[in-house]
C-alpha cells in the first residue's frame, strides 16, 4: 500500500506540468493552422478577383455595347470591395481609410495640377499638339465629350481600375498601408500592363505613335504600350501610397485620362 501510495503522489504533482505543456505546444499548431487558413482565403481571393477582371476586361471589350462600360466597372468594383473584405482586409488596406481622406485628397489635387500644367505647355507649344491628335477620340457632339469625360472614364475606367491595382490586388499580394513594399508593388503594376493589352491594338490611332511607329510591327508596339502602363502602375501606386488612400491616384488617373480627352476634342475641332 505505501509503495502504491508513494506512486500516486509522485504522478500527481507532474500532471499539471504536463498538461499545460501540452497546452504550450499547442498553440503554435492552432496559430499555424489559423495561418494557413488565412493564406488560402487570401489566395482563393486573389484568383477570384483575377478571374473577375478577365471576365470584365473581355466583356467591355469584346462583347458588350459602350454604355455599359461604367456599369460594369462599378459592379466589378464593388465586387472586388466584398472579395477583399471577404479575405479579411480592412478599409485601410485597400485605401478607404476616411481618416486619411484629406490628406489623399490634398496629394491627388497636386497631381492633378501638374498634369494640368502639363497639358497647357503641350497646347501652348504647336509641334506637341499632335499628341492629341488621336482618331479614337469623338468629336460629334459635345454630350458625347461630357459622356466619356464624366461618366464613362471616371466609372469606368479609373473607378475600377485604383480599386483593382491600387487597392485590392496589391493589399491581396502583401502590400502594407504604411510600408513600400516592392514585390506586391511591381507584381500589380505587371498586371495593370497586362490589362491594357485589348487598349494598345488601337494605340496606332493617335497621329503621333502612328508616325513614330510607321513601319513597327502591331505586337511590338502594343507590349511597348504596356510596359508604359506598367511604370505608369508604379507611379499611381506610388501616389497611392504617399497620399494614404486611393483618392490620390484617382484624381491623378482622371486628370491624365478625363483631361487627355479633353484637350484632344479641343485639337481636333479647333486646328
Amino acid at each position: 500500500m505505501a509503495e502504491a501510495t508513494g506512486t500516486d503522489n509522485s504522478v500527481r504533482p507532474h500532471a499539471p506540468h504536463a498538461a499545460a505543456g501540452v497546452g504550450r505546444a499547442a498553440v503554435p499548431a492552432v496559430v499555424g493552422l489559423a495561418a494557413q487558413g488565412w493564406t488560402r482565403r487570401r489566395t482563393t481571393a486573389t484568383l477570384v478577383a483575377l478571374v473577375l477582371l478577365v471576365g470584365s476586361t473581355t466583356l467591355v471589350n469584346l462583347v458588350l455595347p459602350g454604355w455599359a462600360y461604367p456599369v460594369c466597372g462599378l459592379v466589378v468594383a464593388g465586387a472586388l470591395v466584398a472579395v477583399a473584405r471577404w479575405a479579411g482586409l480592412r478599409s485601410r488596406a485597400i485605401g478607404f481609410d476616411r481618416r486619411l481622406l484629406g490628406r489623399a485628397a490634398v496629394f491627388g489635387l497636386v497631381g492633378l495640377g501638374v498634369i494640368g500644367l502639363a497639358f497647357g505647355v503641350a497646347l501652348a507649344v504647336p509641334g506637341l499638339r499632335d499628341l492629341f491628335r488621336d482618331g479614337r477620340v469623338d468629336t460629334s457632339t459635345v454630350g458625347t465629350l461630357l459622356w466619356v469625360t464624366l461618366v464613362r472614364i471616371p466609372i469606368g475606367t479609373v473607378l475600377l481600375e485604383e480599386v483593382a491595382f491600387r487597392g485590392v490586388l496589391p493589399a491581396l499580394l502583401g502590400a502594407g498601408a504604411d510600408r513600400w513594399r516592392w514585390r506586391p508593388v511591381l507584381l500589380t503594376a505587371a498586371l495593370f500592363g497586362l490589362w491594357h493589352a485589348f487598349p494598345s491594338l488601337a494605340l496606332v490611332e493617335n497621329a503621333a505613335v502612328g508616325r513614330a511607329f510607321a513601319g513597327v510591327p502591331l505586337v511590338v508596339v502594343s507590349v511597348l504600350a504596356m510596359l508604359g502602363a506598367a511604370v505608369a502602375g508604379v507611379v499611381l501606386h506610388w501616389w497611392r501610397h504617399t497620399g494614404g488612400g486611393l483618392l490620390s491616384p484617382m484624381l491623378v488617373h482622371l486628370a491624365t485620362n478625363s483631361g487627355g480627352v479633353l484637350v484632344a476634342w479641343w485639337v481636333l475641332t479647333n486646328t
